[in-house]
């Protein structure tokens, strides 16, 4: 510390001041009166001022006014000297602010007691002010970040009618935005969709067929070609008239493609189409026309086709298992949504999005993502893509709350993309080895359905195969990853 010694007492300051800076190690000034340590206090910062009360001129009394009446004396701590007599006054000084007093003569154990105590306290206080200046500091600086980033989504945020809000984070997504509005204009032309399990190809089937006119009326009617059973498909799809067969209701019924009159019919899993089924709805998209299942009059369509698959529909062409002309006719139009990992600069965006999405959903207190947490979520491969970070968030809000996410909210993400280590076992029927503790099944078939996934390069088929199980069965599992 640097403190200064106001004594009138030639012998008695220099003795204080001598012992103080060679026995305790602090910066020591020495002074005579009142108005020479005002001047020097002009010139120079001290943590303490240790004055006698009795002076000629200036008394400590006053002198512990002056400081005070400043703004930078209200941080400078001092302690006052008098004698037995003037108890009262020193009561006085204690009122007036001052740290503590002294009895002259001074005794140097006290005197050094006294300066540890002065020592820690303005310690305390220095950590104090600096926490406090950090906080208020960080606190605008987070403000400022929000503000920034609530001013980047409001102009990369896109409303779909029946969607809601999507991001447009990144380049490559900006240009499919744009070609999936300029396809919203001409109803005449056939979407293929194509992109991996979880990019949002739905999503962006519904900004072709509502634009940005929210008080579209038109419907947008779904099917999942790999869910429906090939034998019922083109009832399905068609519907049928009335005696098309055993069973049928007698009024017949309407298929898809006549509900999704005026708008859009969406066929999600194209490459599951039954290959029979292809060239009816090759026929619909010359034509414009269709047959009920059992029908003898033809009916006209005014129905946008847009269909999606997670498939190479090009191989499937080469493999014989999808038609060519199909393929080209639903090419007119297309759309390819890249993989989440190929657009990484959009990962903290979303999660961003899906955090604030899901904190006022469970009224979480998360607010931010710790610079940790964002390391983790970029380096994650995604194979689940934007479905997976989405469960991802809501699972971390689900399980914590906090203003902050950090790793330990996310460290299954570490743990379900290590690889086997090498010299472990792999999974083999009748020696399989169970944990001690608790084994949560589904979870562990989660990992295997997302190695198996990685093992393949995210091909569905192979990784169905590979499992024994369905593709339908495999896409109910992906959902959840």
């Amino acid at each position: 510390m640097r403190i200064l010694i106001v004594d009138d007492d030639l012998s008695s300051g220099a003795a204080v001041a001598e012992f103080i800076e060679e026995q305790l190690g602090h910066q020591i000034n020495l002074c005579h009166n009142g108005e020479e340590a005002l001047a020097l206090m002009q010139s120079e910062d001290y943590q303490m001022v240790i004055s006698d009360m009795r002076m000629p001129g200036m008394s400590g009394l006053d002198l512990l006014r002056k400081i005070k009446d400043k703004e930078s004396g209200k941080q400078i701590e001092v302690v006052i000297m008098t004698g037995f007599g003037d108890m009262e006054t020193s009561i006085e000084a204690l009122r007036g602010g001052a740290y503590d007093y002294l009895l002259k003569p001074v005794n140097i154990e006290e005197l050094a007691i006294l300066i540890e105590r002065v020592a820690e306290n303005i310690k305390l206080k220095t950590e104090n002010r600096d926490l406090k200046e950090n906080f208020e500091r960080e606190m605008t600086s987070a403000k400022k970040d929000e503000a920034e980033r609530i001013q980047y989504y409001e102009s990369t945020i896109r409303e779909i009618t029946s969607v809601g809000k999507i991001g447009v984070f990144s380049d490559a997504m900006r240009g499919v935005v744009r070609m999936a509005e300029q396809f919203h204009e001409d109803r005449s032309v056939p979407v293929l969709i194509e992109g991996e399990t979880g990019t949002g190809k739905e999503v962006m089937a519904r900004l072709v067929h509502f634009g940005h006119d929210s008080d579209t009326m038109k419907p947008f009617i779904s099917i999942n070609c790999s869910a429906i059973s090939p034998t019922l498909f083109e009832s399905e799809l068609f519907g049928y008239a009335d005696g098309a067969f055993t069973g049928a209701k007698k009024e017949g019924k309407a298929g898809k493609l006549e509900l999704a009159q005026g708008g859009t019919l969406f066929l999600d899993e194209i490459g599951e189409m039954p290959l029979d089924m292809q060239p009816k709805l090759l026929r619909v998209l010359q034509q414009k026309e269709m047959y009920r299942v059992g029908g003898s009059q033809p009916i006209e369509l005014d129905v946008r086709i847009i269909c999606a698959t997670n498939r190479n529909l090009k191989e499937m062409v080469a493999e014989k298992s999808f038609r060519s002309d199909l393929y080209y006719r639903l090419n007119t139009g297309r759309l390819y949504i890249p993989a989440l990992k190929e657009r990484k600069e959009a990962i903290l965006s979303f999660s961003q999005i899906f955090l604030d999405q899901y904190a006022r959903k469970r009224g979480r207190k998360f607010k931010f993502i710790s610079k940790l947490a964002q390391s983790i979520l970029q380096e994650y491969d995604w194979p689940g893509n934007i479905r997976e970070l989405k469960n991802t968030i809501e699972r971390a809000t689900l399980l914590y709350n906090d203003i902050e996410l950090k790793p330990d909210h996310i460290r299954f993400l570490q743990a379900e993309d290590e690889e086997i280590a090498s010299g472990d076992q792999p999974l083999i029927p009748g020696r399989i080895v169970l944990p001690d503790n608790e084994l949560h099944i589904e979870q562990l078939e989660l990992e295997i359905v997302r190695k198996a996934l990685k093992k393949f390069d995210n091909n569905k088929s192979k990784t169905a195969d590979y499992l024994g199980i369905t593709r339908s069965a495999l896409r109910s599992r992906m959902n959840k990853l």
